[in-house]
């Protein structure tokens, strides 16, 4: 790590590669909606899919992507799967970054708009 003159040092850079995965499996709507929602509490996965309004299906694989990363986890209860967020610090990173988009005036977030499809 090296210091950048402000005393704080630079991630590895295997940190921020890990760090660059998590935020590119969040870019989805769909997988932050199901943060969103699994940061408010646990559920399973037929909850979870007619609260984001999306089939189950493709919501369980958006789950199933999400544990893989390790943001959330999952455990058994008899037949159903809840999944759930254990990392405090997660929790609050999603619910920051959607509370801070929802409390803007709508032409602030335009530049959001214009950065969709640049790769950016």
């Amino acid at each position: 790590m090296r210091d950048d003159g402000t005393g704080f040092e630079d991630p590895p850079a295997e940190v921020l590669s890990d760090a660059a995965a998590a935020f590119g499996l969040l870019a989805s709507a769909a997988r932050l909606h199901l943060m969103w929602a699994l940061s408010q509490g646990e559920s399973d996965v037929t909850h979870l899919a007619d609260r984001v309004g999306g089939a189950l299906p493709a919501v369980s694989q958006h789950l199933a992507k999400l544990r893989l990363a390790g943001l959330v986890r999952s455990r058994r209860e008899g037949r159903r799967r809840v999944y759930y967020v254990d990392d405090p610090d997660v929790v609050t990173l999603v619910r920051v970054m959607v509370r801070q988009l929802t409390a803007r005036p709508r032409h602030r977030t335009a530049g959001a708009d214009r950065l969709r499809g640049t790769g950016a």
